[in-house]
């Protein structure tokens, strides 16, 4: 969903990130604004490189959507009320947040550390990173 709670679709990429975060979490603010800036970049260095996935700890979806439209990208969420969520983060063994897990385009695992490396690689580094695991 966009962040007016209108439904989109993925546009195909060549790597997805899951961003697990919510509003009223510290670190998740200070971080949101660091996957923007990221993610504005690397889009610009390659078109459909990746794409990311705003996956909400959020209590309701007012604020879910709230927050999307104040600090997030121009990134889609999976929507506040999806059981996609809860299993996602089980899946991927989240237990805080924020967290951004990178996956190749056939759904395998890449890293759990993505938030580690884009607060310490540039972009066009985190991409080839990524890509050569992949």
């Amino acid at each position: 969903m966009r962040s007016d709670g209108s439904p989109c679709s993925l546009p195909p990429s060549d790597l997805l990130l899951l961003y697990f975060s919510a509003h009223w979490c510290p670190p998740c603010k200070q971080f949101t604004p660091v996957l923007k800036d990221f993610y504005l970049e690397a889009r610009q260095e390659e078109e459909g490189a990746l794409e990311i996935v705003f996956i909400s700890s959020d209590r309701s979806e007012q604020e879910m959507l709230s927050y999307m439209r104040e600090s997030h990208g121009p990134w889609p969420a999976l929507p506040h009320s999806s059981p996609l969520g809860p299993r996602l983060k089980t899946e991927h063994g989240v237990s805080g947040i924020p967290a951004l897990v990178v996956l190749a385009r056939d759904g395998r695992v890449i890293s759990r550390q993505g938030r580690e490396d884009v607060m310490s690689l540039p972009p066009a580094r985190c991409l080839q990173k990524w890509k050569n695991a992949a």
